[in-house]
């Protein structure tokens, strides 16, 4: 049942199962148990020390709907994704709050750094105001690099549509460039090209740009792996799917109990599968 659950079944499909297995119903302490089972599984993950070091730090939230106090409101589901000194991702953090805040995000970054995170030299994320002063509170000595897919739509939100495609490409081809120097080249080529279509889209490119090209300064095995929040959005787009039977869940630690588990079931799969990141292009950092 517990299984079913975690891989996003319905609670009227799990009760039709466990009818034709001749499970009528279950008591309360029943189901009670097995939560508690659960719980402190995911809570050994949740708390487990950080030993290795993690070059790589992937930060991102997503919300959910979570009945408080009567009420239901969205919480912010935060989850760190990393890479460690042997190539292989983790998920090393994750907690359910109330809002993405400054404060919030401090708090769950100085949970990773009392559990042991070190080593990190980039931190990928969006260019929310809150997340950004954290990181640059908590992980100080560590490159920040926004996400350049966020960078892009917020461009193309200001490109004419008959132009999206052909600015678009002409950024992408910014990113792709094979060093920082030639990626500036190229931004300043684009804002000369495309000043006058798009002055907006271009000031903000320009503005944005930059931070959008610190993967550059790691290994070029590395680029595409770090130059945007896809791996964690992926992984958020896979928490959805198995929420989505939950619709509301009925309190905090509801939310936090299956998302945990998910997230348990993701890590234990990429310790078996061959390293994300050789242990050759590890070695250049």
């Amino acid at each position: 049942m517990l299984e079913a659950v975690i891989n996003g079944v319905s609670n009227r499909k799990i009760e039709r199962l466990l009818g034709e297995l001749g499970v009528q119903s279950m008591s309360k302490s029943q189901v009670s148990a097995l939560c508690k089972e659960l719980d402190e599984k995911a809570r050994a993950f949740r708390d487990r020390p950080l030993t290795a070091a993690y070059s790589y730090l992937m930060l991102d939230a997503l919300y959910e709907k979570v009945r408080v106090g009567g009420k239901v409101i969205s919480q912010a589901v935060v989850v760190a994704y990393a890479v460690n000194e042997y190539g292989l991702r983790e998920i090393i953090g994750i907690d359910v709050v109330e809002t993405e805040s400054r404060e919030s995000w401090t708090h769950f970054l100085r949970g990773l750094v009392a559990r042991g995170l070190h080593g990190v030299k980039l931190v990928v994320s969006d260019a929310h105001a809150g997340l950004k002063a954290a990181i640059e509170t908590v992980l100080t000595g560590a490159v920040w690099q926004r996400c350049r897919v966020h960078v892009m739509r917020n461009v193309l939100a200001h490109v004419p549509h008959s132009r999206k495609a052909e600015v678009a490409a002409a950024i992408r081809g910014c990113f792709e460039q094979p060093d920082a120097a030639a990626a500036k080249s190229q931004a300043e080529r684009i804002g000369s090209r495309y000043r006058k279509v798009c002055s907006k889209a271009i000031e903000i490119f320009e503005a944005g740009v930059e931070d959008a090209l610190s993967f550059m300064s790691f290994p070029v095995e590395h680029h595409r792996k770090l130059w945007s929040t896809n791996p964690i959005e992926h992984l958020n787009r896979e928490i959805r799917r198995r929420t989505r039977s939950v619709g509301i869940f009925p309190n905090h630690a509801s939310a936090l109990r299956l998302i945990t588990m998910i997230l348990i079931e993701q890590t234990e799969d990429w310790a078996v599968e061959r390293r994300y990141m050789s242990e050759e292009s590890i070695q250049k950092l």
